[in-house]
C-alpha cells in the first residue's frame, strides 16, 4: 500500500474518531433538561453527518480515480513523455501549457471519452491546477460510468 493511502486512511481514521467524539457529545447535550443545550445537541448532530457525507464522498471518489488509472496504465494510456522540470521539481510552465493544449484538443474532439478527460487530469496536475485536476478526472469518472460529460471545452466552467 502506498504511503498516500496509509495518509488518507490515517486522516479517515482521525476523522471518524472525531465524529463519534462529538456524536457521544451530542447524545449527552439531548438528554439534557436545558432546552438551550439540547438544541445545541441537536447541532451537533448535524455535523458528523455532515462529515461522514464528506469523508464517504472523497473515499468514493479516491477509489474510482484510482480504478480509473490502473484501468488506464493496463491499457497503455498513461502519458509517457517527461515533462521538463526545475531543480525544485517544478514542472516548467512553457512545457506544461503545451501538454495541457494537446489534452484539452483531445477532450474536444473526443468529449465523452473518459481516457482523454484522465490525461486532462493529470496534466493540470502537473501544472499544480488541483482544482481543475479534480474536476477533470470527475468528468472521467461521470463518462466512464454512463453520464454525458458536462463540458467539452477543456476548460471547467468559471
Amino acid at each position: 500500500m502506498t504511503r498516500t493511502r496509509w495518509a488518507a486512511l490515517g486522516m479517515a481514521g482521525l476523522l471518524a474518531f472525531y465524529l463519534v467524539v462529538v456524536l457521544g457529545y451530542a447524545a449527552r447535550l439531548i438528554a439534557d433538561p436545558v432546552p438551550v443545550a439540547q438544541a445545541i445537541g441537536w447541532a451537533l448532530v448535524v455535523l458528523p453527518v455532515i462529515g461522514a457525507w464528506a469523508l464517504a464522498a472523497e473515499i468514493v471518489f479516491g477509489f474510482r480515480a484510482e480504478s480509473l488509472a490502473r484501468r488506464l496504465e493496463a491499457d497503455g494510456g498513461m502519458p509517457r513523455e517527461a515533462l521538463p522540470a526545475s531543480a525544485s521539481g517544478r514542472i516548467e510552465r512553457q512545457a506544461a501549457d503545451e501538454a495541457f493544449e494537446r489534452y484539452a484538443a483531445e477532450v474536444r474532439q473526443n468529449p465523452h471519452d473518459w481516457q482523454h478527460w484522465f490525461r486532462l487530469a493529470l496534466a493540470y496536475d502537473a501544472a499544480r491546477d488541483r482544482r481543475r485536476a479534480r474536476w477533470a478526472l470527475r468528468e472521467a469518472i461521470r463518462i466512464n460510468r454512463g453520464g454525458q460529460p458536462r463540458g467539452a471545452t477543456g476548460r471547467p466552467p468559471r
